[in-house]
């Protein structure tokens, strides 16, 4: 038993497929098989049991999961504090997430946490989705990863920091810029620029239409909030989007955002592997930004 087998053999639970773990470590499909197939040899259990799609763990493979994942999130723990103290430098803290939220979410936290971490290294990398994220997170490859919250995902904790709420983002002088607020019929009228697909934000939103009797026709999709907001400035359509720290209508002369009472606001926050593995540098960095968005 080799803590490289321990290690795939937690992220194919956490994955539930052998084909994503193997794209994660860069090897093939039956070199993640032959090293579950060595714990299954060593312990005389099986460990893993085919599913339509996937794969899970046996009752025993949940047992050796639970134990070998904070077993392993310790050392990993361990080996980051060893690291730090060799090179004497702070360390180094890893985040992933979406293109635009460092701007809307982090930018103060991370001006803060700089100005008292000058020597800690600051590692951004930028995905698409949460489930993207999520896959960072199994693979190790970060220590933190800021997402809208959504259910609750094998092998990650999620803490809600911030909620947003919904708003239309109409071009000034459109029919509806002057309304204090929008009802979930008026809605069914606009010109919907749909959000990210595979998104969160998208999927609660598509839910709480289809709840309501609502679907907008649309004709135009993006890739990130920031991309539908521009284009209902220009007037191309309407966005129902989260109401994002940093955007302020009154600063841009064309935009307006008109609030949407009826739609239950979303939740933004950490995901992590565990709290109790993070280094010092992280928890310390994911509490600063915490923190500056509590002060707004």
């Amino acid at each position: 038993m080799t803590l490289d087998d321990l290690r795939a053999f937690v992220a194919v639970c956490d994955s539930g497929s052998l084909s994503a773990v193997a794209r994660d470590l860069g090897c093939t499909q039956s070199a993640v098989s032959q090293r579950v197939k060595r714990l299954e040899r060593e312990l005389g259990l099986a460990l893993l049991e085919r599913q339509p799609r996937g794969v899970a763990p046996t009752q025993a493979g949940r047992v050796l999961h639970r134990a070998a994942a904070d077993g392993l999130g310790g050392l990993d723990h361990a080996l980051r504090r060893l690291r730090d103290m060799r090179q004497g430098d702070g360390g180094t803290v890893r985040v992933t997430t979406g293109a635009t939220t460092v701007r809307h979410f982090m930018s103060a936290g991370v001006v803060a946490f700089r100005e008292r971490h000058p020597d800690v290294r600051l590692e951004f990398q930028t995905e698409n989705s949460s489930r993207a994220c999520f896959e960072a997170l199994a693979a190790n490859t970060v220590d933190l990863a800021w997402i809208t919250i959504g259910p609750p995902v094998r092998g990650v904790e999620q803490r809600p920091v911030t909620t947003l709420p919904w708003v239309l983002a109409v071009r000034a002088g459109d029919p509806l810029a002057d309304r204090a607020e929008i009802g979930p019929d008026e809605l069914s009228a606009i010109r919907h620029i749909r959000l990210p697909e595979n998104s969160v934000s998208r999927a609660r939103l598509d839910q709480h239409l289809t709840r309501q009797g609502t679907e907008p026709a649309s004709t135009t999709s993006v890739a990130d909030w920031d991309t539908a907001i521009l284009l209902a400035e220009l007037g191309l359509g309407h966005a129902v989007v989260p109401a994002l720290p940093g955007w302020h209508d009154a600063a841009r002369r064309d935009l307006r955002l008109i609030p949407i009472p009826s739609l239950p606001p979303l939740a933004a926050g950490w995901a992590v592997r565990q709290w109790e593995a993070l280094s010092p540098a992280a928890v310390e960095f994911a509490e600063t930004v915490t923190a500056s968005l509590t002060l707004r």
